[in-house]
């Protein structure tokens, strides 16, 4: 178990490394979504980040074989000053209040995740959540789990989620089949859930979301491929995995000196986790070229290198040795015309 989580963060695969640049591109460029819409990115060491961190993980504590191989990949904070955002947020706080003084003083304000595809997640960025046309539901801050299986994938193999502050009020139940409802039974409620005792998903109304729910971070996390059930399948494709200080030193002996000098800066900035592991994957793309990371593909998938068990001890030096003479053979036959 600890090698698997060793590897997703210190390796690249076959499928890493074949994969369309635009993939790996989509995981920056969302980033940059929420920069350019009023989220800034903040340290996961910080206080709110390491509170926002432990309450995700504590969510999901219940299926630790998803936790385990669940690893958070940044953290995003609403630092909208827009005009928009301020009314938004305005309106929120004048709703609560409203609330407050209908419910006895109380308006039940909870911290909720809502998890979606990377697409709606931009939009509720940029428009709120009023352009839905039903009610949404969302989860408890210690029930995550149900807003991480509603989540989706983006190219880079990340997934988003929204945490917000939702006004609650008084809460009705609703039943399962109740998705035509798109508004509270009477005056007399504010909100839905499906257990009041031991509730699992908050419903907020259509009536209600242009005031009483206000995204306030998003987690963008990577989770086991298997994610959409809740057991480990008995049987996954296995991976190729070459990690990246192996995989420089195979490159290095095909690059010039400033190309090996900025893979190695790099390789630092990952290490030091100024980067993730996405644009790592990017920038040694980057600076190799799609041609040569084929070239070590092709090797890899071929298995053109065999380490017998018995020479593990004295294998890893040899093992790249041979690599990069291989590597050569099937480079220079790739720059050959056809």
């Amino acid at each position: 178990m600890n090698q698997i989580g060793a590897e997703n963060q210190t390796s690249i695969t076959i499928d890493d490394a074949m994969s369309e640049s635009n993939e790996l591109d989509s995981c920056y460029n969302c980033f940059q979504h929420f920069v350019t819409n009023g989220f800034s990115k903040i340290d996961e060491s910080s206080f709110e980040g390491d509170i926002i961190k432990t309450s995700f993980f504590s969510s999901l504590s219940r299926n630790p074989q998803i936790s385990y191989r669940t690893k958070i990949v940044a953290i995003h904070k609403n630092s909208n000053t827009s005009q928009c955002w301020k009314i938004r947020a305005h309106s929120f706080g004048v709703y609560a209040k409203a609330v407050a003084d209908t419910r006895g003083g109380d308006a039940n304000i909870k911290y909720a995740w809502y998890g979606a595809s990377k697409n709606e997640i931009c939009e509720t960025v940029m428009y709120g959540f009023s352009w839905r046309k039903h009610s949404i539901s969302v989860s408890p801050a210690k029930h995550g789990l149900d807003s991480v299986l509603c989540s989706g994938v983006d190219g880079s193999g990340v997934r988003h989620l929204l945490l917000c502050r939702v006004i609650l009020g008084k809460q009705e139940v609703v039943r399962e089949d109740s998705s035509d409802q798109f508004h509270p039974s009477s005056m007399d409620f504010d909100s839905a859930v499906d257990d009041i005792s031991s509730p699992t998903r908050y419903i907020i109304w259509n009536t209600h979301l242009n005031y009483n729910i206000l995204p306030c971070y998003i987690l963008s996390f990577e989770a086991p491929p298997y994610l959409s059930g809740l057991t480990e399948p008995k049987t996954i494709k296995p991976k190729t995995w070459i990690t990246f200080g192996t995989l420089i030193s195979i490159l290095s002996p095909f690059l010039d000196h400033s190309q090996r000098a900025s893979l190695e800066e790099q390789y630092t900035n990952y290490l030091e986790k100024k980067i993730t592991r996405p644009q790592m994957i990017q920038r040694v793309r980057a600076i190799a070229g799609n041609q040569l990371l084929s070239a070590v593909v092709k090797l890899y998938t071929n298995k053109e290198i065999q380490v017998s068990s018995s020479n593990r001890g004295d294998a890893a030096g040899s093992e790249i040795d041979d690599a990069a003479r291989l590597l050569g053979t099937i480079y220079s036959s790739m720059m050959q015309p056809a």
